[in-house]
């Protein structure tokens, strides 16, 4: 009985050990699709604002063409004149319809900026969001750190630290930044810009004795 028993112990630690590191794995392949999906929302949300911007945008510079559009209608609608007296009055309408168009332009293309600004800061990426903090930052930076500062300057974009992680190893795949290991912490910096290439010698020497 004991030899019987001794290989069926050894064959159900196995089995457990097998289970445990299949789950372990399983749990990991996990965080990282939930990390990748929250990411890719985080950026549809960013797109589905800057259409709401534009289509803004676009009904108020359609509203401008869209009152032009009666002036022009009605200066070929209107028939020859008959008399002399009544050429006065109608030029005089015409003058009117087409200040009140120029007025509309200028009033939209003085709200255009507000509407630029803030196009443009939500244009702003997670991506962009942590390359420009890189770039800002002296020494390598944690994914924590960096969800951190980014979290207290966009407090209404809700950054995790997952999906600043995901950000960031995507940046090192594409060389927007690197990537360095201080113990068991990972670390990530802006990447180095190239050094200036070195003039030949001959035109080096020209420029000295010019």
């Amino acid at each position: 009985m004991p030899r019987n028993t001794a290989p069926a112990t050894e064959l159900t630690s196995q089995y457990i050990n097998q289970v445990t590191s299949d789950l372990e794995r399983n749990v990991k392949e996990q965080e990282r699709i939930t990390a990748e999906i929250t990411a890719l929302q985080d950026q549809l949300a960013a797109l589905q604002h800057d259409h709401t911007v534009l289509v803004n945008m676009q009904q108020a510079l359609g509203i401008a063409a869209a009152v032009a559009e009666p002036a022009t209608a009605d200066r070929v609608s209107v028939p020859s004149p008959r008399k002399k007296a009544t050429a006065e009055p109608r030029k005089k309408a015409k003058t009117a319809a087409a200040k009140q168009p120029a007025a509309k332009k200028q009033s939209a293309k003085s709200a255009a900026p507000k509407n630029d600004a803030a196009a443009k800061k939500a244009q702003l990426t997670l991506a962009e969001l942590v390359r420009r903090h890189l770039s800002e930052q002296s020494e390598p930076r944690s994914a924590a750190e960096i969800a951190t500062a980014l979290g207290e300057t966009h407090p209404d974009r809700g950054i995790k630290t997952n999906v600043v992680r995901t950000t960031l190893e995507n940046l090192v795949a594409r060389s927007q930044a690197e990537r360095s290991k201080q113990g068991t912490s990972v670390f990530y910096t802006a990447p180095n810009p190239p050094e200036p290439k070195a003039a030949p010698k001959g035109q080096a020497q020209a420029e000295s004795a010019a």
